[in-house]
Formats: structure tokens, sequence, C-alpha cells
């Protein structure tokens, strides 16, 4: 079994780049080389630590991340969240992506909630080895999409009045898909652990296949030699649970109430100054991300300071062909 445990994500994440360099073998899954290794958990003792940042090697799009947890969180399917990533769109079949996990964990075959059965469960009875959200469907996941769930489920454990959660995965891209699970089932921990009144214990995240694609063993293997910083501690979060989605619908669009938690504001701030750097207003988003005070507004900016970096080098090399 491969190992780590780190205090903060950015320490797990140079850990776990390190490791896979180090121990992986090659495997060519569809013809895609990747060097994987099998059986990882990964342990992340203080999960408010959450967001990875390790400049310049991985800079990640925090309004991405927000986005893909609210989008979750809420149940939707809806395609709004293509705003924040529109490389989503090559998986999607009818113009959604049929492996999206919010309808299987908020409307399971269109009927049950899952996070609410957790909660209720859990409240009842805090010694249960019940408390498990199933994501992978085999009636959907055999079909033949191109959107397979690579999560198979949460599962969630009181003890000693501690919530401590486990992710179970059949597969995880090191590079484009850790950074933001790890953001956004940290976030459904949090929020787990403040409906039950427990304290946050450990979050576990267990992965059959653990990968890098080829094409990120360069980039993979500066992160690795990286002296990160840890990642920093995010403010508290809780949700009203009896209008959980209607409440996170608002943080997407803006239409926060005015006792909103300021973490959740400054996601909605973080949100809005992406959506206007998406229709091509540069200043505007800018302008909107200089006054977002927060960790986030931090690596909003960082990671619009990286997108431009980026498209200046593309224009010199172009212009040098």
């Amino acid at each position: 079994m491969f190992v780590v445990t780190a205090d903060s994500a950015n320490d797990l994440y140079t850990a776990v780049c390190r490791g896979v360099l180090e121990q992986g073998r090659r495997a060519a899954p569809r013809g895609m080389a990747t060097t994987e290794v099998l059986d990882a958990h990964l342990k992340l003792t203080q999960p408010r630590r959450r967001f990875v940042s390790v400049p310049p090697a991985r800079v990640l799009n925090p309004a991405f991340a927000v986005a893909e947890a609210l989008w979750i969180l809420s149940g939707s399917d809806d395609p709004w969240i293509f705003t924040y990533n529109r490389r989503l769109e090559q998986y999607t079949d009818e113009g959604r992506l049929q492996g999206a996990y919010g309808p299987r964990m908020r409307r399971w075959q269109g009927a049950v909630d899952q996070l609410d059965h957790v909660r209720r469960l859990l409240g009842a009875d805090p010694d249960s080895r019940q408390a498990v959200i199933q994501l992978y469907d085999p009636q959907r996941d055999t079909a033949g999409h191109r959107d397979v769930p690579c999560t198979l489920n949460y599962r969630f454990f009181v003890r000693r009045g501690r919530l401590d959660m486990h992710t179970t995965m059949r597969s995880n891209d090191v590079w484009l898909g850790l950074p933001y699970d790890l953001f956004t089932a940290t976030m459904l921990h949090e929020l787990m652990a403040d409906w039950l009144g427990a304290e946050l214990g450990t979050y576990h995240h267990h992965v059959d296949s653990l990968h890098l694609y080829a094409q990120h063993d360069d980039a993979a293997a500066e992160v690795a030699a990286s002296v990160a910083m840890p990642s920093p501690t995010m403010a508290a979060l809780s949700a009203p649970i009896d209008r959980l989605t209607e409440f996170l619908t608002a943080v997407v669009t803006g239409g926060l109430c005015t006792d909103a938690g300021a973490p959740w504001r400054e996601m909605a701030a973080v949100l809005a100054s992406y959506r206007r750097w998406t229709a091509e207003d540069r200043p505007t988003a800018r302008a909107l991300a200089a006054d977002i005070d927060g960790d986030l507004g931090e690596a909003l900016r960082g990671w619009y300071a990286h997108l431009i970096r980026t498209a200046e080098l593309a224009a010199l090399t172009t212009g040098g062909a």
C-alpha cells in the first residue's frame, strides 16, 4: 500500500507527486502512458487546510475549485459549470456530464437525498457503520457515456466525538483531478461535521489507481522538488441543511443574504470575478479580485497572474516561430 499522511494539502500533494514518480510503474490504459501506483491511502489530518498551491509549478483555479464543490453539493448537473472549466465539455453526452456527482448524491434515482440521509442517520446513531453516499451506478455507468464517475463513494464515521470521512476512488489523476477532489471532499466533510456538532477529524482519500499522465511528469517533478508552504487554514464553514440547495445556488449567482458568513461571500466574489474574466472583461475581473479578502481572493489573483504569464509566453513562442 502507498500511504501518505500530512497536515496540509500542499504537504500532501508534494509528497504524492514525489512518491508516484519514485514508486510508480508504467501503465497505458486506452493507450495513454501513465505512471501509476495502486492501492493508495492519503490522509489529511487538518481538512480545512484544503487548498493546493505550489507555484510556479502547480497553480490552481480557485474559481473552478469553488464552482465544482458548490455544483456537486447543491445536487446540480446544469451546464453552468462549463463557465469555470471549458475542458469539461468534451466529456458531455447530450450537453451534460452524465457522471455528475450532484444528482446522484442529492437525488439518487430521483428520490433519495443521500447527504441528508447520512446526516439523519449519524444524528440518531453516531456509532453507525452505514453512513455511505454511493456515486457509482452500474445501470448508468455501463451505458457507454463519456463521463464515468471516478469516485465510488463517501463514508463517514463518528468516533469519540470526531467525524472522519473516507472517499474511495477507482481512478485519480494526480495532476488534473486530485487537488480539486481534495477541495470538494473536505468541504463536504467539514459541513457534515458542523451539522452533526462533531469535531472535524481526519480526511481519508483511498485510490485504486493513483496516476500521472506522461505529459505531466516534468511539472510533477518540479512540484516534488519544491519546498511548499503549508496550505493555510481556511475559515470555518457552516450552511443551513434545510435549504442547502437554495443557499449554495445563491452563492453561485451572487444572491446571498446579508447574514451569509464571510467564507461564502468570498466564494461568491471569486465566482463573480471569474465570470467577468471568461466574458473577456479582464479589467473588471481583476478589479473585483483585488477587493477580495481571504485565501481564495489571493489564490484568484495568483491564477490571473498565471494566465497572463502563460498567454505572454505563448505569444512569444508563436512570434519566434
